[in-house]
């Protein structure tokens, strides 16, 4: 990986970045913790990995990594769109 920059792609082939909001497709339960991720569940400012498979982030306080086939990148909200008539 000289001179390849690394491209991370959620479950539906979209580029993800540092920053990104993701949403979860899958309930998933989170080893060695009593903590069970539900499908839906927002998870704002991903960091990326090394791996193009994982990225790390933060739900309720614990900072964990998730696979990136779990994941699916939030459209980002566009202002309200004015309708000139």
């Amino acid at each position: 990986m000289d001179d390849q920059e690394l491209v991370v792609k959620d479950c539906n082939g979209k580029v993800l970045v540092t920053g990104d909001t993701v949403t979860l497709i899958k309930d998933l339960k989170v080893k060695g913790s009593s903590l069970n991720l539900k499908q839906g569940t927002v998870i704002k400012k991903i960091r990326l990995t090394d791996n193009d498979e994982e990225v790390d982030c933060k739900v309720d306080g614990m900072s964990i990594v998730l696979k990136t086939m779990f994941l699916k990148k939030k459209n980002p909200r566009h202002g309200r769109q004015v309708v000139v008539k």
